[in-house]
């Protein structure tokens, strides 16, 4: 089970494992927490919005092989412009809700599921959106409560991020909204990381999810990264998307593993 904040979450992070563990013949079940109606995008934030995120999930979870898809109904919290915890936000927002309340949704689907792995993300939510370490919170809690045996957090190698983002930076002008000083102190170190999955082989079906989620290419001030990321040619697509990263913390530092099952409890 893959458990994220809003759709195109797991286009980002995850598709790729996701496509992956389905081809081998696992069942894949996606979760998000919220519809990401306060994203940005040319409709306006709201149900609308809403409703057209969550098909644009259907539409990634069929392109990745995904036997069901969830969304657990809460509101989206947003972002603060300075990227904290937005002032203004739903009586519902995901990052007011009560963890255990939260958790206990989630590992009613586990446990029906009988998942043997959940994903979440990193303790700082990746970048640090709300509802992205509201996700970890919620998502360690459930996975206690069902008694699922792995969990792996999500995430980004931080080191060839950072250097690459300062490269980019000398010969490319970034979107409006990506600011790659972000990346400094997002995600995990490579010392922290036990599995690499190389995904190349499924980048067509990563690549699929991503541009399943049009309304996510647009909006705001200007071009969204999503668009630059879709027109990446196929060859330097693979290699930059080709491999996705986990952290399980029940391992020793330093363990390198390749597949999400490796060293699954007996």
């Amino acid at each position: 089970m893959f458990f994220h904040a809003h759709p195109d979450d797991e286009a980002l992070l995850t598709a790729g494992t996701m496509a992956m563990l389905a081809a081998e013949g696992h069942r894949v079940v996606l979760v998000v927490a919220t519809a990401g109606e306060r994203g940005l995008a040319d409709l306006e934030p709201g149900e609308q919005l809403g409703k057209q995120r969550l098909k644009e999930l259907y539409e990634s979870a069929a392109v990745l092989g995904c036997a069901r898809v969830e969304c657990l109904g809460y509101g989206d919290s947003g972002l603060s412009p300075t990227g904290g915890v937005a002032a203004e936000r739903p009586g519902n927002a995901f990052i007011d809700a009560d963890t255990e309340e939260a958790a206990g949704r989630l590992a009613a689907i586990l446990r029906e599921e009988e998942a043997g792995l959940l994903t979440i993300y990193d303790p700082a939510g990746g970048y640090g959106h709300p509802d992205h370490v509201q996700v970890h919170r919620v998502g360690r809690r459930a996975a206690e409560l069902a008694g699922t045996p792995v969990v792996l957090e999500a995430t980004v190698n931080r080191d060839p991020l950072v250097r690459a983002l300062r490269l980019a930076g000398r010969f490319y002008r970034f979107p409006p909204d990506f600011d790659p000083r972000v990346f400094e102190s997002a995600y995990t170190p490579g010392a922290e990381i036990t599995h690499r999955v190389n995904v190349r082989r499924y980048a067509r079906q990563k690549r699929a999810s991503m541009a399943a989620h049009a309304s996510q290419a647009a909006g705001g001030d200007g071009e969204r990264t999503l668009a630059v990321m879709l027109r990446i040619p196929g060859p330097l697509y693979r290699l930059v998307f080709g491999t996705e990263w986990f952290v399980r913390r029940d391992l020793p530092p330093g363990t390198r593993l390749r597949h999400p099952f490796d060293a699954f409890p007996s």
